[in-house]
């Protein structure tokens, strides 16, 4: 008998990391569910449950910031397992403010998450993939392709992503591996809610920058009032992990993608900033 295809997911203590890593089970995949805090997997185990699949879920420790969890949980895949058929990156940490107010501490935080993380645990998955004829899949976001205001850290790290991927692609397809970007755009789910973020006294403190900031966390509230579920925004991510050939960039809603579009077709940025530029107003 054929073993089941493995997957690695990174950053599944909840939203669409968990949602996909319960989907991925269902869907037939043993899946490695991986957190930085393995004592907060209760979520995933009582959503894994809920579905029946907790006999395909295995749940592990890595931190995309340190490499030898990374290393060592990617040992114990191969060594329980036999062989790993695909890594969805997933794991990543918001970061709100603007530069001046800021400190380059934080951006480094930011991109350490969210860019060089996600560079460790492709590299150290990749032999893994080549010897399987696997796949990477990351999760970006509309940020990745849209700069977006108050999220200078956080658009740079996923346009970071985004080229890297893109600049990977066509070389790992020569060794067997497919590679995909999945862009969400607002979701409903904890990711936001780990900020902390204490607007009053962000507002506060933000000097010129409040009115502008006020608008912005105003827009941003609202659009959170329609945003996906994390189920919904897992679908995608399942299509890629399951599709014979999968594209290299998918979206995970017709907003995403009208977003997106916008950028794609603006050779002289005038239409995003236009777009942008209102946020802040």
């Amino acid at each position: 008998m054929t073993s089941p295809k493995t997957v690695l997911i990174t950053g599944t203590s909840s939203g669409i990391g968990l949602a996909t890593a319960v989907a991925a089970a269902r869907a037939g995949w043993t899946t490695i569910a991986t957190l930085r805090d393995t004592g907060k997997a209760d979520a995933l185990l009582t959503a894994a449950a809920a579905h029946e699949v907790t006999d395909r879920i295995q749940v592990k420790h890595l931190d995309v910031v340190d490499p030898a969890t990374i290393a060592t949980c990617l040992d114990e895949v191969i060594a329980e397992h036999g062989h790993l058929d695909a890594l969805v990156n997933n794991a990543g940490a918001a970061q709100v403010g603007t530069i001046e107010q800021g400190s380059l501490d934080e951006v480094r935080a930011a991109m350490e998450v969210n860019f060089f993380g996600v560079v460790a645990t492709t590299r150290a998955a990749l032999p893994h993939l080549r010897a399987s004829h696997g796949r990477v899949i990351t999760v970006t976001s509309v940020g990745g392709i849209v700069g977006q205001p108050f999220n200078e850290a956080y658009c740079a790290a996923k346009f970071a992503v985004e080229g890297f991927m893109e600049s990977l692609a066509p070389v790992a397809a020569t060794v067997g591996v497919d590679v995909t970007v999945v862009e969400p755009g607002a979701v409903a789910s904890e990711f936001v809610a780990n900020l902390n973020l204490d607007v009053d006294a962000q507002l506060t403190t933000a000097g010129p920058y409040a009115p502008a900031l006020q608008a912005y966390l105003t827009r941003t509230q609202q659009s959170f009032t329609n945003a996906q579920t994390p189920t919904e925004a897992a679908a995608p991510l399942i299509k890629a992990l399951t599709a014979p050939h999968p594209p290299f960039r998918i979206q995970t809603s017709p907003w995403a993608r009208n977003f997106v579009t916008t950028k794609l077709t603006d050779l002289d940025g005038s239409a995003v900033q236009t777009l942008t530029g209102e946020w802040v107003r």
